[in-house]
């Protein structure tokens, strides 16, 4: 299995989103596929782009194919309320929240190697390159963490899609309420499930 991860948002709109997403590669491969020829989407799949009929169907196909994942959730006003009220900076909290959810998957994996591929579009290359080590670190002997363009990843794309879904959510956009109904389901199921962050070490 793969976990293939990606965020929305940031401190500047409020909240932060981080998605973790476990899929083998061709599950997340098939996933992509059937989307583009169903829709007829060309360039990038990405969460900001697409219609809520889009996206529904998007998540109904990874749902189907047992897609699962872990999404770390932070918001500006609950960071602030913290002793002395400092914000992170935007690179501690994605760290942050790249570890949470990340960290929520590592019990569950049962020992099998599991790769991390994190989306290299956010910082800087060198920046992300000390991320990527932090998150090697944690894996250990258990799976490789990689940077991967998310133009050529399909997990990738997936993960943008569900950690955008969680970020409309979170924030209150004018498409929350149909997106909450849209994701409902794969809470209830426990296929994507949260883990609020509040306090950032």
């Amino acid at each position: 299995m793969t976990i293939y991860c990606d965020e929305s948002g940031g401190l500047n709109t409020g909240v932060m989103t981080f998605s973790a997403v476990m899929l083998t590669p061709k599950a997340a491969a098939d996933i992509h596929l059937r989307f583009r020829s169903v829709t007829g989407l060309r360039g990038e799949l990405k969460g900001s782009r697409i219609s809520l009929v889009e996206r529904a169907y998007l998540l109904e196909l990874f749902d189907r194919a047992g897609g699962r994942a872990w999404v770390a959730v932070a918001e500006r006003d609950k960071l602030a309320q913290n002793p002395g009220g400092t914000l992170p900076s935007d690179l501690a909290l994605y760290g942050a929240l790249l570890n949470s959810a990340v960290g929520h998957w590592l019990p569950e994996t049962g020992g099998v190697c599991t790769d991390v591929v994190i989306d290299d579009g956010r910082y800087d290359p060198k920046i992300l390159s000390i991320v990527r080590e932090e998150i090697q670190a944690g894996l250990g002997q258990w799976g490789r963490a990689s940077l991967a363009d998310s133009k050529r990843s399909d997990g990738v794309q997936i993960a943008d899609v569900i950690a955008n879904s969680l970020f409309n959510i979170t924030v209150g956009s004018p498409r929350a309420y149909r997106i909450q109904r849209i994701i409902e389901p794969m809470l209830a199921s426990k296929a994507i499930r949260v883990a609020e962050l509040t306090q950032v070490d």
